[in-house]
């Protein structure tokens, strides 16, 4: 490459698996594609999602409390601040191992704890559209409603999945210390599950019951670490429109204004593709040269060099 790329990397939760072992095991097949671009030249950051990891703690935490009343419940934002402790230390752990197996010495792996400040007004408190949590079935997910108080929402085909509010990002709070981590040339790994809601109350940061987007949340911290490219890994290696219809069509190289008339015309899943355009969409507009890139993990290299994935600029 001709020159340095700043990369954010936004990373799936469901990438990470739905268990322990499965995590232990999918970490370490995400730090070997993420060592593959910085043997690149590329300077890497790293965000993740926690759909289903936070989403088993809540659970787990809410049976605590069921069964011990003297066991307060558990906030949703400390659920999430867990998340990225335990998925950071994996991650973290794997990505050491990797630069090292590849005499790669220089190069810190740090783990951020983030909080990003989001509205307390924001319309998304009353309208819970992010899925957390393990796929169900219909009659599970009745269940679950009747039981627990849940809001589940059928998820793009796959299941039903309980749905919490997911607040757009406004701030994140600890930008200054990623700054001087990522600048120094350490790889780090921040707002993991889309960083820890909060409002500000005074000097006062307040955890809200949310669940921000992890692609919005990545979208801001590439803006702030002016990063050249924002990669959203998927479990596609293109973006469709038609996805599914004899007509289906992957994209390849796609304009900002392509992709907004993709999305008024309803080709992508709201909580599935629709959140990873949009982030794209705002970061590539953001500045002039920043890119876009959707696609599969595995291809994040060749997605790089152009050779796949779908590519959103102006």
């Amino acid at each position: 490459m001709d020159k340095k790329k700043r990369i954010v990397i936004a990373l799936g939760g469901n990438a990470l698996g739905n268990t322990l072992p499965e995590q232990m095991t999918a970490v370490k097949i995400t730090a070997k594609a993420i060592v593959d671009l910085i043997e690149e030249g590329c300077e890497v950051v790293v965000a993740h999602g926690n759909g289903p990891q936070v989403g088993m703690i809540n659970n787990a935490m809410s049976a605590l409390s069921r069964e011990d009343p003297s066991q307060p419940n558990t906030p949703l934002s400390v659920c999430v601040a867990m998340s990225q402790a335990y998925i950071g230390y994996d991650l973290q752990n794997a990505l050491r191992e990797e630069l090292l197996n590849r005499n790669i010495t220089d190069i810190p792996v740090t783990t951020m704890i983030t909080q990003i400040r989001v509205d307390a007004e924001d319309p998304a408190f009353n309208a819970p559209s992010k899925p957390i949590g393990h796929f169900m079935t219909e009659e599970q997910a009745k269940i679950a409603e009747e039981k627990y108080g849940y809001i589940m929402k059928e998820d793009a085909g796959r299941g039903y999945r309980r749905v919490v509010a997911s607040p757009k990002p406004a701030e994140i709070i600890e930008i200054g210390a990623i700054r001087s981590l990522v600048d120094s040339g350490q790889l780090v790994i921040a707002c993991g599950g889309g960083g820890i809601p909060v409002t500000l109350i005074g000097n006062h940061l307040k955890g809200a019951s949310a669940v921000i987007d992890k692609d919005f949340a990545s979208e801001l911290l590439a803006e702030e670490l002016n990063a050249d490219f924002l990669i959203i890994l998927t479990a596609v290696e293109k973006v469709a429109i038609n996805f599914g219809k004899p007509e289906e069509k992957w994209l390849d190289d796609i304009t900002t204004d392509d992709a907004r008339k993709y999305m008024d015309e309803g080709h992508f899943a709201p909580g599935s593709m629709l959140p990873k355009v949009q982030a794209a969409v705002k970061f590539a507009d953001s500045k002039d040269g920043r890119n876009a890139l959707i696609t599969l993990l595995e291809k994040a290299k060749e997605g790089i060099l152009g050779k796949t994935g779908t590519r959103i600029h102006q």
